[in-house]
């Protein structure tokens, strides 16, 4: 005689879908038609004038920021140095950034690069005296982004969460690898790119819960209105006192 089991009769949880915010990647095409168009610049200075002026004026060059030309923590994520540089740069935004601009709006995302490419430079400036410019300050701050974004969503986001997490963490790990045992590489800028996306997102990027009765749902983000004024300030209070250390204790 087989031993009887009573059916499992507790509740279980009722799967739905909710329909995702997403609004058009304009910020992440721009930033794409941008950097190439200066780019094409450089090429047009080197080959025409036997001189780089875009680069002269843009990159990170410590005693030029020294003296006052701030913008150099800025510009330099428009700058590459081979088309090599350039494709893989590019190629990154345009895998990651069309998705975290479509959870995070296209305002945000903007921050979200431009205060990533400013963390990953100034940490640069105050740790290595040597000239850097790329994007990949700003494509580091991206991969934390996301990385962050899934964190603090994952019991909302449909799917393997934790391999994508895995994914992430994989690609930053390998690249921040070889930067360390390639020369060239400025592997503080990555760092501080990753950095200052993690520290953006932890504090102000998107944080969705459900709202509304079934079937009428709909995802709303906690922080909208004030998501993007937290990130900014958190990550300019961390550094703009990192920033000043460079005046005080130059490299």
């Amino acid at each position: 005689m087989e031993p009887y089991h009573p059916p499992d009769e507790s509740p279980r949880p009722k799967v739905v879908q909710v329909a995702v915010p997403s609004v058009r990647p304009y910020v992440t095409y721009a930033l794409l038609g941008l950097t190439v168009f200066v780019y094409l610049l450089q090429l047009a200075g080197q080959y025409l004038l036997n001189l780089d002026l875009v680069t002269y004026i843009g990159i990170k060059y410590n005693p030029l920021i020294r003296a006052g030309q701030l913008w150099r923590l800025i510009t330099p994520v428009f700058l590459h140095g081979s088309i090599l540089h350039i494709g893989f740069n590019m190629y990154a935004l345009f895998i990651y950034g069309r998705g975290l601009e479509a959870r995070f709006g296209h305002g945000r995302f903007a921050l979200l690069y431009f205060l990533s490419g400013f963390a990953g430079n100034v940490l640069s400036f105050i740790l290595t005296p040597n000239p850097s410019l790329g994007a990949s300050t700003a494509i580091f701050g991206l991969l934390a982004a996301e990385a962050a974004f899934i964190l603090q969503n994952r019991q909302i986001l449909a799917g393997n969460t934790n391999r994508s997490l895995l994914n992430l963490l994989y690609i930053a790990g390998v690249n921040l690898l070889l930067g360390f045992t390639t020369t060239g590489i400025d592997n503080f800028g990555h760092i501080g790119g990753l950095l200052g996306g993690l520290a953006f997102t932890w504090f102000g990027g998107p944080r969705w819960k459900v709202e509304g009765m079934y079937p009428f749902l709909r995802l709303v983000d906690e922080r909208e209105g004030y998501g993007a004024i937290t990130g900014t300030a958190i990550v300019l209070l961390i550094f703009i006192p990192l920033a000043a250390i460079g005046w005080i204790w130059p490299r």
